[in-house]
């Protein structure tokens, strides 16, 4: 079941407490219909005396899944999800690597990008999990791989690229490109994947996010529905390329 980008935006702005979802704005029947209608088919049924939607588990997260995929579909953890191979092509493509730029991948997973971008510069790694960690320092493809929560690290302005494919939950891929960009020498670019909620959230998180992409000359490109699929998630993803601050 599709979700129209108008009732993905509602979702956005609700108040979720546990298995609570309330709704603080007025919508027309329409549109009070329309996003009825979604939280029904995600496992959440109006009850008159809490004045909510309740779900039978964490609305919070049953919402988050309908934000990041745009879609009606289980809950699952969106933290790490591998790039399939066309995403990582396209994203390369518009990183504009060149022979001897120095390039850094946050939150590398497993090496997807990294190992195709090691083909043409050295690349380091930065992994909170040590077990995908210890994947890429085996693969032998990248400079150095160090294990650490990327959030945690002080900025070092060393890198010509940066690329990279974020967790997406609770828009946690802005605050790891935001931090990313730190890590930018003067004339260099960061090229993510992001969640297609980039795109219709109205929050002032994704409101301040979207005014810095245009304020550095970056731009968002679409990905098809689908991209990610061949890595076992519905999640709806664009990429985003931002010129260094």
């Amino acid at each position: 079941m599709k979700i129209s980008d108008a009732v993905l935006d509602v979702l956005s702005r609700a108040h979720t407490d546990g298995p609570r979802l309330s709704l603080f704005e007025q919508l027309d029947r329409s549109e009070y219909l329309a996003v009825d209608k979604v939280l029904k088919a995600a496992g959440g049924k109006w009850n008159r005396s809490a004045g909510a939607h309740l779900f039978p588990t964490s609305a919070a997260d049953a919402v988050e899944a309908l934000l990041l995929t745009g879609e009606v579909c289980r809950p699952q953890d969106f933290g790490y999800f591998p790039t399939p191979a066309p995403v990582v092509e396209k994203l390369l493509s518009l990183a504009d690597l060149r022979a001897g730029d120095e390039v850094l991948e946050p939150s590398a997973g497993r090496g997807a990008i990294a190992a195709e971008a090691a083909r043409t510069c050295p690349v380091d790694c930065i992994e909170l999990l040590a077990d995908n960690a210890q994947h890429i320092a085996n693969a032998g493809y990248a400079r150095s791989v160090t294990v650490a929560d990327f959030l945690t690290l002080p900025a070092e302005p060393r890198y010509d690229r940066v690329v990279m494919n974020p967790p997406f939950a609770r828009q946690a891929d802005i605050d790891h490109v935001t931090h990313a960009l730190s890590f930018l020498r003067s004339h260099g670019r960061l090229t993510a994947v992001m969640s297609a909620a980039l795109t219709f959230r109205t929050n002032a998180q994704t409101a301040n996010f979207r005014a810095l992409i245009e304020r550095s000359g970056g731009s968002v490109h679409a990905l098809p529905d689908g991209a990610f699929k061949p890595s076992g998630t519905a999640v709806r993803a664009v990429l985003v390329t931002i010129p260094a601050p």
